[in-house]
């Protein structure tokens, strides 16, 4: 049985880039550094609510059946000692030998405005975990303040950290490139929040979620050093990303890299229906993953002007839709930050310039295989025409964009996919489109079996959809430790439908519609 206290930790950030010289925990601007050594701050009465067992096996943690067994979380009374150390460490209250924690120092683009310095103000990395000839960086979001924690106590919410949780582990069984959660721990205290930022804050049950991933490198992080002109340290990290990440590659070689990842990771959000909320050049992956579960959302009535964030309400910069236009945005800005490193700024431009094509190409076989069908060079107008009634279809009629694409397996249920009444001219469009595409379906001589088996392939049935998570948050801050579990349980295998999980399957109801955390979100946790 391996222990908590017995994970290999190792610490390839911290003894290789630069770090920030002083010790002190101030707010302050930190500069020619990556990071700075802060360890998380106690909590009083740390309760471990989830322990995701796939990821602990990702560590080489085996805890003992108690802690792994959902169906029975850990509650009060006597604790054994493994227990107390794991839950310890996973709320911050222990350091381990080996572990070097810190805060990283990045900067970033917050909507489309250059925001200077901003840095891990709530999330500190114990260290990198070394398992299996992998390495996970531990993340504990939620921990306390650090030196970038600006005028925020580095604290979460139950609510927010729930969140995160639940959406980083569906993604990853959907099949979509992603940070992990490890853990969620409640805190024992509460932490005072404005919901909405309409003047009305509240205090909120505490929370700290633990996330894995090999690195939480992001744009930004390269962005801060060239916005400083601080070239050896912008080069150190440049340097460091190839060597761990990237080896062989030269800097543009990288560059290409990650814009062919960050096409592919778009093509995937817009596959299952994610809308991220805030892509800030700080919240994209420099390894092309899903990172930073703020104000995301779950596309329900297919609407791509739809944006989670209620601060992003006015403009709607992070809608559905515009989501591949932000990546090739924050892609240009990541080229300008790498462009002091490349005496040749040609490969830096084509790889930007190519971007929206290649996206374009993605997308466009994503949407095919949504639909059962594979590209065909000879169904190249068929395809392009078939796609674009769908856009219009789907525009006209308010239909729920899981079910839709999902209930094409069964045609006789795509009622159950629609928001109200279908009229009669809905109806005929909606009509007309079934015919053509089964024509298009009958060129590659499909049966309707194969044809349903690649479109459950392709398209879940069960999403972390809004209102779903926001009743199990209801449920958990009450003292429900059971719900969040059979929510997890269920998106664990997200492509299969199950008898008795109808609840799970549902379109959003309509006391959702305009309910605070079941369509409009805010930065708050």
């Amino acid at each position: 049985m391996t222990t908590v206290e017995q994970l290999r930790f190792v610490d390839d950030f911290v003894r290789t880039l630069p770090g920030d010289p002083r010790a002190d925990n101030h707010t302050r601007q930190v500069r020619q550094a990556c990071y700075s050594r802060v360890e998380p701050t106690p909590v009083p009465a740390p309760e471990l609510i989830v322990l995701v067992p796939e990821v602990a096996a990702l560590l080489g943690l085996e805890p003992s059946p108690a802690l792994v067994d959902n169906s029975a979380p850990p509650s009060g009374g006597a604790a054994s000692p493994e227990q107390v150390r794991l839950v310890d460490v996973l709320a911050g209250n222990r350091i381990l030998p080996g572990m070097a924690p810190y805060a990283a120092c990045y900067g970033g683009h917050q909507f489309g405005t250059w925001a200077g310095q901003l840095g891990d103000g709530r999330a500190i990395t114990l260290g990198e975990v070394e398992h299996a000839g992998e390495t996970w960086e531990l993340q504990l979001k939620g921990a306390g303040p650090t030196p970038y924690s600006r005028t925020s106590d580095g604290r979460a919410v139950l609510r927010s950290s729930l969140r995160e949780l639940v959406c980083s582990e569906a993604m990853f069984h959907l099949g979509v490139p992603t940070t992990r959660a490890l853990s969620l721990v409640t805190t024992g205290s509460a932490v005072m929040r404005d919901l909405l930022y309409d003047g009305h804050p509240a205090h909120e049950p505490g929370a700290v979620v633990c996330r894995v991933a090999p690195s939480f490198l992001r744009f930004g992080s390269y962005e801060l050093p060239a916005s400083r002109d601080d070239k050896a340290t912008l080069q150190a990290l440049v340097d460091f990303t190839l060597a761990k990440f990237y080896p062989g590659l030269t800097v543009a070689e990288m560059f290409t890299e990650v814009a062919q990842r960050t096409a592919w990771l778009l093509a995937e959000w817009m596959r299952v229906g994610f809308v991220h909320g805030v892509m800030n050049t700080d919240n994209m992956s420099i390894l092309g993953l899903t990172i930073d579960y703020g104000p995301y959302g779950w596309l329900e009535p297919f609407d791509p002007s739809w944006t989670p964030n209620i601060t992003d309400a006015a403009n709607r910069r992070y809608r559905f839709g515009n989501q591949p236009a932000i990546a090739h945005w924050n892609l240009a800005q990541l080229a300008k930050a790498l462009a002091p490193l490349c005496d040749d700024l040609d490969p830096l431009r084509r790889t930007v310039d190519q971007f929206p094509r290649e996206f374009a190409a993605l997308h466009r076989g994503t949407m095919l295989r949504k639909l059962g069908l594979s590209g065909r060079g000879d169904t190249i107008v068929e395809d392009d025409g078939l796609l674009a009634a769908l856009g219009e279809l789907m525009s006209t009629i308010e239909v729920d964009y899981t079910l839709f694409f999902r209930r094409l397996a069964e045609p006789e249920r795509l009622s159950e996919a629609c928001y109200g009444e279908v009229g009669p001219v809905e109806r005929a469009m909606l009509d007309r489109w079934l015919g053509r595409y089964r024509a298009r379906a009958g060129i590659e001589g499909l049966s309707d079996a194969e044809r349903a088996a690649r479109i459950c392939e392709v398209n879940p049935i069960y999403v972390p959809r809004n209102y779903l998570v926001q009743e199990v948050i209801t449920a958990t801050e009450k003292g429900d430790r059971k719900e969040v579990h059979l929510l997890l349980d269920v998106l664990r295998d997200p492509y299969r439908e199950r008898a008795g999980l109808e609840r799970y399957a549902q379109k959003r109801p309509e006391w959702a519609r305009h309910k605070p955390g079941c369509s409009m979100l805010s930065c708050s946790s």
